[in-house]
């Protein structure tokens, strides 16, 4: 399977997208916590990633509150199941990560599901931003807390960012 790549400016900053056959693989904030450039073997390709940066758009100028795209993030079951979880969380609305551990089922495991929660391959539309700290604080996030403000900002509709 060929993984095509693309880089877009976002009001977040630059973000590398990386789709193959099966769907979208991973959003990458370029100027985030961890290097995020393409693989020697991606393809640099942006017509496959269309739809994505359709929705994209749609989203960061708060049109679009569910994303509609093939998803395939690669995980461990755990992480996969977390990630399924995060998908459940709508639009605008915060959880604890203590929360999210009840929902799949398992209350003790709020630091594994943190960890799993930060190893999100595909922010933004797997909307990792929408989990914080039991004391309602703002914790991690792989793009900065600063764009993690951002995001849950947009979704309460206090702030446009295009």
């Amino acid at each position: 399977m060929n993984r095509c790549y693309t880089q877009i400016e976002s009001p977040l900053g630059p973000l590398l997208l990386a789709a193959d056959e099966a769907g979208l693989r991973e959003i990458l904030f370029v100027n985030g916590r961890h290097l995020a450039q393409p693989e020697s073997s991606w393809i640099e390709n942006r017509a496959p990633l269309t739809e994505t940066i359709r929705q994209l758009e749609a989203y960061f100028a708060g049109d679009l509150e569910n994303f509609n795209l093939q998803l395939a993030p690669e995980g461990t079951p755990f992480q996969l199941e977390v990630w399924q979880r995060l998908c459940d969380i709508p639009y605008g609305e915060t959880i604890s990560y203590g929360e999210l551990a009840g929902r799949i089922g398992n209350p003790k495991a709020s630091r594994a599901v943190g960890l799993a929660n930060g190893s999100n391959p595909i922010p933004i539309v797997i909307p990792c931003h929408r989990v914080i700290g039991s004391n309602g604080k703002l914790t991690g996030y792989g793009g900065g807390l600063p764009i993690k403000e951002k995001l849950l900002a947009l979704e309460k509709r206090q702030l446009r960012l295009l």
